[in-house]
């Protein structure tokens, strides 16, 4: 920390200023996230909360480093840097979503999951946690990237209908289809291919990370083994 106040008394930033750009980082980034979903925070978004009184260029990142250190020494989070994914198809696709800057970040606990299920996990959300390994098993069996109209083929099989918007555990399926291409699970492009457009998703940043990865792994083994154990019973 010796450096760090050494490097914020060269660009003319006392204690004090520091102290309540760190605080103010922190509190937007745990609001942003619990009032979103999870989705991605934009570094630009932080910078602009930085900069709004201070025009040093170098602050922004001393600050942003400092608050991921408190995140995580104080409140067990890890502040990841995500970096967008370019889409694998060799025929540009254009994305379906917003501009994302190339820098943006999520929060993640760094309690073990054992830990984190027992004394963290909203129970009520445990639906949607459900409803997110669904999708991203069904895209990583179909190799990492699977087409819109092959997608909502396997999704209705399981009962879950584009055409819903009243279910009783997701409310409308399409807008939780969706809300996992916001949080970065997905990624939604149209490719252009011999018999028109088509819209493909496939796993983005956060299915690609490797604590998500090998739940998921994990999660997929155990379906395996009751289809297998059924097979036997038979």
């Amino acid at each position: 920390m010796a450096n760090l106040s050494e490097e914020y008394s060269q660009i003319d930033v006392s204690a004090e200023e520091k102290d309540k750009l760190v605080a103010e980082v922190i509190r937007y980034v745990l609001f942003k996230t619990h009032q979103n979903s999870g989705c991605p925070i934009k570094r630009d978004e932080l910078v602009q909360l930085i900069t709004r009184n201070y025009r040093q260029r170098s602050l922004p990142s001393l600050v942003i480093n400092e608050a991921r250190e408190k995140l995580s020494s104080i409140f067990g989070y890890e502040m990841r840097e995500l970096q967008r994914s370019r889409p694998s198809s060799t025929n540009q696709g254009r994305s379906q979503q917003n501009a994302v800057d190339a820098k943006s970040y999520v929060i993640t606990s760094k309690l073990p999951n054992e830990i984190y299920s027992k004394y963290v996990e909203e129970k009520e959300n445990s639906h949607i946690t459900g409803f997110t390994f669904v999708v991203l098993g069904i895209v990583h069996l179909a190799g990492g990237k699977i087409s819109e109209e092959n997608l909502w083929h396997h999704l209705r099989r399981l009962g879950l209908n584009e055409s819903d918007e009243k279910h009783p555990l997701f409310g409308n399926i399409k807008q939780a289809l969706e809300a996992l291409v916001q949080q970065r699970y997905l990624q939604k492009d149209k490719v252009n291919g011999p018999e028109g457009n088509a819209l493909m998703y496939e796993l983005a940043e956060r299915a690609l990370d490797d604590s998500i990865n090998e739940r998921l792994k994990e999660y997929i083994g155990q379906i395996v083994k009751k289809d297998v154990a059924s097979l036997e019973v038979d």
